[in-house]
């Protein structure tokens, strides 16, 4: 959303954030952040200094455009608000909500002023032009309301529809547009309380900036409309494509549309019905376009989570969001270098500063996407696999590739280091797996298989490499040699996880017949048979002390810890409503986390079982259902952090407080399109910090002042040589909670 003198630029973000760009720059100055559930809506104040905004937390907030502070917070409705308005004056907000309610809020003492109600579920409100009168439509009677805002009287009732208003508007005349959804539009002159016209349409309607015509989507066609006659006008098509969205340029000459399946933008002459312009950049289907308000320049937004701006008159488009740019696929930490590793479908891989969440390095090279990324044991180099068929080696300490592995002619699924760092394993899909020479690039041993190649893994030991894949077979083979010691019939089904016990004796898998089996690797025999899930098991891990292990399957939505002595479940833990994709014990082994691919964590307690602490994100990306995703990895060996990353490319680092016998755990920074939020971050002693980013800091809830600033400007990329996390004795003193 611009600003209404388009000095800047408003983006509401998945992560429940609001992000506000200087449209000169396009830098972005604010990360607005505080609203615990989906945002809902937005508005700019008339002079553009303030943005509200709505949320599925049933808050309303007021912020400053200039400071990036939260000046109220409006408490009051009971149930999500779904949508935010101010008044043409700018001193009263609306807020329409799904308890059935419309509040105005006074923007200067932040006092509720009135609360419409009583007319069950309110579909959409409106501001007159002046101000003075605020419509909406009810679910009860099918009837457009008409009130006062300051007295709250009733002024005008618009009857006459057999259906309800799902949306309405006013045009610069003050006629009231309202639209059923079903296929009727209706002109209403709200003085006379008279339909002037009823048009039959289905779709989406925009009213021009000058209202003498509106556009009306249809089909494969945009349909204008003139308001005095309510004729039709002009139709305009490109080759029967449709159409998702339209909008007006603010002097009403000019029409952009976005495509519904050709993921492009276009400019259209009013006038002459003419296709302008043709801009392509976007990667999937768009969804919202938007002109300046001056006019020179128009913004798309698309599902491939990208917002391009054009220039009118130029084909070229500039992006204001950069990220990983897929879901984040992998994740690796080195406790040395306190440096985590992602991978994405995106091909990149990117290198994050654990403690400040600053990314150092975008590594680039693989065409396609990169689904695991793991340090050595020594933590000075990566290894990375692709769908694009190569094995990448990388220096973690500059980015650098040191080696391409080339020679599988399928997706590989998995790459591996040995214990000793000395050499890398690779799974493919073409049936084999490779072991490769870290020193030399030299391809050592080609290991063949029945099947592709889903989960390597090397024994403690390394002197053993287990390999599987989707026919149950498992082969256990000589590291030295290459020769394939056991070939196992283990399971019924394909094998998505394999673990070795920590002392190396025993091999556990597990597989999609639904069960976890353990074998002695020294003559391949099958021990106890783990059954109880209900679908795949496609996770299990050894607990660190080796006592127990726990399996995890993505449809039963189960994880389940087996005494490794009696073979029995010791708990079946339950709670998520999505699949789950990876689970990790805590360094201690008091904790089990699981992860789900939609952003769904959970922590357990070991002993008990227990639910300590549980983490929904609103997400909705998926890569089809890959099993191959790693995006949980505990920090530290006492426990106290750990990161998350999800599919629709986010990693987030979070801390871990035990008070009693319960866990408080807070984000310390979350990265979501590559823009980092701070939480409870004292910046006394960084360096480095241009201004924008000292604020920046100062305004996700920092406190203290930077000993240095930057004085090249080259150098405004952040930089830190430390971030003392602590907490704040009152983070929120300065926000006004009002009721």
């Amino acid at each position: 959303m611009y600003s209404p003198d388009g000095s800047s630029f408003a983006v509401v973000l998945s992560d429940y954030t609001i992000n506000v760009y200087v449209t000169s720059n396009w830098e972005r100055t604010w990360i607005l952040c505080g609203h615990s559930y989906t945002i809902t809506g937005i508005a700019y104040s008339p002079n553009g200094d303030r943005i509200v905004s709505g949320s599925r937390d049933c808050t309303v907030r007021v912020w400053d455009v200039v400071t990036g502070d939260c000046l109220y917070i409006f408490i009051g409705h009971t149930d999500w608000v779904r949508a935010v308005a101010y008044s043409p004056q700018g001193n009263v907000v609306a807020s329409r909500s799904d308890d059935i309610t419309i509040r105005l809020w006074d923007v200067e003492t932040g006092d509720c002023r009135s609360t419409l109600s009583g007319y069950g579920f309110i579909y959409d409100m409106t501001f007159s032009p002046n101000g003075d009168n605020i419509a909406f439509s009810s679910s009860d009677d099918c009837r457009v309301l008409v009130r006062d805002v300051l007295s709250g009287e009733c002024q005008s009732i618009l009857i006459g529809h057999n259906s309800l208003f799902t949306s309405i508007t006013y045009s610069v005349q003050g006629d009231l547009i309202c639209h059923d959804g079903g296929g009727v539009v209706g002109v209403w002159e709200v003085e006379a309380g008279a339909y002037r016209h009823v048009l039959e349409f289905y779709g989406t309607l925009v009213l021009s900036p000058k209202g003498n015509q509106f556009a009306m989507l249809r089909g494969n066609e945009i349909e204008l409309w003139d308001m005095a006659t309510g004729e039709c006008i002009r139709r305009l098509s490109i080759d029967g494509k449709g159409f998702s969205s339209v909008a007006y340029s603010p002097q009403g000459d000019q029409i952009i549309s976005s495509g519904m399946h050709d993921m492009a933008v276009r400019l259209w002459d009013v006038e002459s019905g003419e296709c302008r312009q043709t801009m392509t950049g976007h990667a999937s289907s768009v969804s919202r376009v938007l002109f300046s308000p001056k006019g020179d320049c128009f913004a798309s937004v698309s599902y491939d989570r990208m917002v391009r701006l054009w220039n009118v008159g130029s084909r070229a488009s500039r992006k204001i969001s950069n990220r990983h740019n897929g879901g984040v696929t992998g994740l690796s930490y080195s406790p040395k270098r306190n440096q985590i590793a992602s991978s994405s479908s995106d091909s990149t891989i990117r290198l994050w500063d654990a403690e400040t969440g600053v990314c150092s390095h975008t590594l680039s090279g693989h065409t396609e996407a990169v689904w695991k990324i793991l340090y050595s044991p020594q933590e000075d180099e990566l290894v990375s696999c692709s769908s694009d068929m190569t094995v990448r080696l990388w220096d973690a300490e500059d980015g650098v590739c040191r080696f391409i592995f080339i020679g599988h002619t399928g997706s590989i699924n998995d790459a591996v280091f040995s214990p000793q760092g000395n050499q890398v394993a690779s799974a493919s899909g073409d049936m084999t797996v490779r072991l490769w020479n870290v020193e030399t690039g030299e391809c050592q041993h080609v290991l063949t298989g029945d099947a592709g190649m889903w989960v390597i893994k090397y024994s403690p030991q390394g002197n053993q490499i287990a390999s599987a894949g989707g026919t149950g077979t498992m082969n256990l083979w000589d590291v030295e040699t290459g020769a394939c010691q056991h070939t196992l019939i283990a399971h019924a089904g394909g094998i998505r996880g394999m673990e070795y016990s920590p002392d190396g004796n025993q091999l556990a898998s597990a597989s999609e017949d639904t069960t976890v089996r353990l074998w002695d690797v020294k003559t391949g025999m099958c021990s106890p048979i783990f059954i109880g899930h209900q679908a795949e098991v496609i996770r299990v891990v050894y607990s660190p002390r080796g006592d127990q292990f726990a399996s995890a399957t993505r449809h039963d939505r189960t994880v389940r810890l087996w005494d490794l002595e009696s073979g029995e479940c010791r708990h079946t833990l339950v709670g998520h409503k999505n699949g789950i994709c990876a689970i990790a014990y805590s360094p201690g082994g008091n904790l089990i986390a699981s992860w789900s691919d939609y952003g769904e964590a959970r922590l357990f307690d070991v002993k008990t079982g227990d639910c300590r602490w549980t983490l929904n994100y609103d997400k909705s990306a998926d890569l089809g259902g890959s099993t191959l995703s790693h995006n949980f990895v505990w920090m530290s060996p006492e426990a106290d952090s750990f990161i998350t990353a999800d599919l629709a490319g986010s990693v987030r680092a979070w801390e871990v407080v035990e008070e009693g016998n319960r866990f408080r755990i807070r984000m310390r920074w979350g990265l979501t399109n590559s823009q980092l939020v701070l939480e409870e971050t004292c910046v006394q002693d960084v360096q480095g910090l241009s201004d924008l980013n000292r604020r920046l800091l100062k305004q996700r809830g920092a406190t203290g002042e930077p000993n240095l600033r930057l004085r090249d400007a080259s150098k405004k990329a952040m930089s830190m040589v430390s971030v003392v996390s602590k907490l704040k004795s009152s983070s929120s003193s300065a926000t006004k909670t009002l009721n």
